[in-house]
């Protein structure tokens, strides 16, 4: 039997990222990732709960469950009052990803300078391997890949690049 462990995922807002096919094959990549942290034993997984890819990991990891009953899902908030600056249909969203979660933690009350560099310490520093898909180094997303590579995790570090080489059609779960 495989030892469980912990996973954190990492990535972009939707605004940074390829759009179209290209961010189709973007997602699929994580998608697998996911997928196959889970057939090594991955039982937690963190997210940070941004708009973009961590949404869309949460919604995956949600998904599996019918698949991975036992896997564990982990919405850390880097202050409690980050959803209340969001509205209309992403709020909503926000809102039934921490329903599902299996827990939601909020680092601290309100917003202060760091918060975001915080949370994603947090996420490192109780996960063994991270998922993060990178457009562009030079973010926060690059922090995380950073932190994660300083703390010996084991690295997953998805890019454009990387979608584009691989060519390959997307995932049957990204067809509408």
């Amino acid at each position: 039997m495989k030892s469980s462990f912990a996973v954190c995922i990492s990535g972009h807002r939707p605004e940074k990222l390829p759009t179209g096919a290209t961010l189709r094959m973007m997602q699929s990549l994580l998608y697998r990732e996911i997928e196959s942290a889970m057939e090594d034993g991955a039982r937690t997984f963190y997210t940070g709960m941004a708009r973009g890819v961590d949404l869309w990991a949460a919604d995956m990891i949600l998904h599996f469950r019918k698949q991975y009953p036992l896997v564990n899902l982990i919405c850390v908030l880097p202050c409690a009052d980050r959803t209340e600056t969001i509205s209309g249909p992403e709020r909503y969203h926000v809102h039934a990803v921490m329903q599902a979660a299996d827990q939601v933690i909020a680092l601290s009350e309100h917003f202060y300078r760091g918060c975001y560099r915080d949370r994603n310490a947090y996420m490192v520093r109780h996960s063994r391997r991270l998922i993060a898909l990178v457009a562009d180094i030079r973010s926060g997303t690059g922090q995380t890949v950073h932190m994660a590579e300083r703390a010996g995790l084991e690295m997953r570090v998805l890019s454009f690049q990387e979608a584009v080489r691989q060519n390959q059609p997307a995932h049957e779960y990204f067809n509408d």
